[in-house]
């Protein structure tokens, strides 16, 4: 490239899937392990999904960017987990979006409730959600999740 010449910004066409039937799990693994969610087996992420009521996949071309699912009841509560973008394509609203998306999937439901890492309460905020003062919860491994400040000791 010349000092004269520009490089043009890459542009990407988006596409959003709602079922699991051509997942490739490994790359939905690896979308975690980078997004940074952490360690996720897609043998796991292949039952979570399959039992769960709303799935999203948000894809670049052919490259899995994005993805969030849904526990829910069908009336009273749905729970979004697993909501994740790809760190080359943060901070260009796709995160809203995919939350949205999956927000409207919910929308019969009576509350909609997700946890959240560390620091990113401002961004859900912005997307309706509110602090809950009496949520609590039972962990299988709790010290990476206090040591993380997902959850407190109870004192």
């Amino acid at each position: 490239m010349s000092p004269t010449e520009t490089m043009q910004p890459v542009t990407f066409e988006y596409r959003w899937a709602y079922d699991s039937e051509t997942v490739d799990w490994a790359e939905l693994s690896e979308l975690y392990r980078v997004a940074p969610l952490g360690e996720k087996a897609p043998v796991d992420l292949a039952t979570v999904f399959a039992n769960s009521r709303f799935r999203c996949f948000l894809y670049a071309g052919d490259r899995l960017v994005g993805a969030g699912r849904v526990l829910a009841d069908g009336l009273d509560v749905a729970y979004l987990a697993d909501v994740a973008i790809h760190p080359a394509h943060q901070g260009t609203g796709l995160g809203s979006a995919l939350v949205q998306r999956l927000v409207e999937l919910s929308s019969g439901h009576k509350k909609i409730i997700l946890y959240a890492n560390p620091g990113t309460e401002r961004f859900y905020a912005r997307l309706g959600f509110h602090r809950m003062n009496t949520a609590l919860a039972i962990w299988k491994e709790p010290e990476p999740a206090i040591a993380t400040g997902v959850i407190s000791p109870m004192t």
